[in-house]
């Protein structure tokens, strides 16, 4: 039988946490403090110890580092109510076997106890942690935890990241958290948008060229790698690339060298790459867009991230966020009220974070209160041709002005989407989830049910619902 040690100062999630792990057949001791916690380890190490970051008497991780030196190879399992990114890099800078957000369930919990047992400790040892209370990443759902243990566990290595998510979800904070958790972070961070550069100048971008190599080319230039060396490069749009330079990036990866557009002197490629793409790269392997052998070098570690309308519990706290970052800038300062938070929290939000911190932005200029009511808020998300709730056009006369303005959203985004072949797929991908999202709730989320109304196949719903990543409440 195994020996489990609890330190919470909750009275109620210790006696939880202890009854599941018993029922589970592990035997088990509790402490509610630092102190107590030492007690017990001075009669003997348990076989994996669980412990809360905010004690009466001090912080948990702060202490782990301590028990890591007595005991190097006792598993350390920190769960902690403070869900933000620097406390999950800070547990896994500790050493820490896993981080946990509250509320967790007891049954992850009890698997990463079991996972514990079987590591018997041979987590390596910590580097000094990372505070930055500036870190851009803000949100505290479930969906956002898992970013965050992602993001905890690479900072300390070189390994290639691949960010995926919609638009506007925030993957360039993502690519600039780990390189300033990381290693390189006295390095460059150096980010590239490969939907925004002419495909016959990719190649000089990224590995730069001599002088002459081409027309225009009066004299040599850095490509992006060379100037990222020692630190990080971002390939954002990853899945815009060209087949050719695909290639040319490919054996870049493969072999740690370039040479430049029109050289023949090798460089050696000092880089880590974080590339990210709002596209189903897997779906571009099998129609042959995206080389197979390029997604499995870039898709090292995946991190998805989450649409905003998945993230419910983060909007208040962003949109306080962009509220107080605008006043900083020297807009007015600006507060919510709680059905200004209803609404903000009701809408589905199809250009994600991005939308947000435009609509607190505009709000701060144009409320005429410093308190924000509800009916603010969906005046300002109605001006757009939207409606709060649904992302539908508020009146037939808007729809085509509607229209117009994702079109100018998509060119100034990403202006390669007006010439790739993609924009119709696009613009129906945007009308049709509010569609869809609006006819599920007028039929009790019965999918039979909404796609008669609709004149389509059930299966095809189903279809739909997977694309576009629609979440239905069973």
């Amino acid at each position: 039988m195994s020996n489990i040690l609890v330190c919470d100062d909750d009275a109620a999630i210790r006696t939880v946490v202890a009854q599941a792990l018993r029922r589970a057949g592990h035997s088990v001791a509790t402490a509610d403090s630092l102190t107590q916690l030492d007690r017990q380890l001075a009669a003997g190490a348990p076989d994996v110890l669980i412990s809360d970051v905010v004690l009466p008497d001090g912080d948990g991780i702060d202490r782990m580092r301590e028990v890591a030196e007595r005991f190097p190879r006792l598993p350390v399992i920190i769960m902690s109510a403070r869900n933000t990114l620097t406390t999950a890099v800070r547990a896994a800078e500790s050493g820490a076997y896993e981080y946990l957000p509250k509320p967790f369930d007891l049954d992850v919990l009890t698997r990463a106890v079991t996972g514990a047992l079987a590591r018997s400790g041979t987590a390596p040892e910590a580097e000094q942690a990372v505070e930055d209370a500036a870190l851009p990443l803000i949100g505290r759902s479930p969906a956002m935890q898992d970013v965050y243990r992602v993001i905890a566990r690479v900072v300390s290595n070189d390994l290639t990241v691949l960010v995926s998510g919609e638009s506007g979800t925030g993957k360039e904070l993502v690519a600039r958290a780990v390189h300033d958790l990381g290693n390189r972070r006295a390095g460059p961070f150096v980010a590239i948008n490969m939907a925004a550069i002419p495909r016959e100048l990719i190649e000089a971008e990224l590995f730069g060229h001599e002088r002459g190599a081409f027309t225009g080319a009066a004299q040599r230039a850095a490509g992006r790698f060379e100037q990222a060396g020692g630190g990080t490069l971002f390939l954002d749009e990853i899945g815009d690339m060209p087949l050719e330079a695909q290639t040319r990036l490919l054996r870049v990866l493969q072999t740690g060298e370039f040479t430049t557009v029109g050289g023949s002197r090798t460089i050696r490629a000092d880089v880590r790459i974080v590339a990210a793409t709002n596209r189903d790269l897997t779906d571009q392997v099998r129609t042959g867009q995206f080389r197979e052998d390029l997604f499995y070098r870039l898709n090292v570690v995946p991190v998805a991230l989450p649409a905003l309308r998945e993230r419910g519990p983060d909007v208040a706290l962003l949109a306080q966020h962009f509220l107080g970052r605008a006043a900083e800038q020297g807009l007015p300062r600006r507060r919510l009220a709680p059905d200004a938070v209803a609404a903000l929290e009701a809408h589905d939000w199809p250009g994600n974070v991005r939308e947000l911190e435009n609509l607190m932005r505009r709000l701060a200029v144009l409320a005429r209160d410093e308190v924000i009511d509800g009916d603010g808020v969906r005046a300002m998300l109605g001006a757009s041709g939207v409606d709060a709730a649904t992302g539908a056009a508020t009146s037939d006369g808007d729809i085509a002005a509607a229209v117009r303005a994702l079109i100018d959203r998509i060119a100034r985004e990403r202006p390669g989407a007006l010439d790739d072949g993609s924009l119709y797929e696009r613009v129906i991908g945007e009308v049709e989830r509010p569609l869809i999202l609006t006819m599920l709730a007028r039929h009790g989320q019965n999918q039979l049910r909404a796609a008669r109304a609709m004149g389509i196949n059930r299966n095809t719903l189903r279809k739909r619902l997977t694309e576009l990543n629609i979440d239905i409440l069973k």
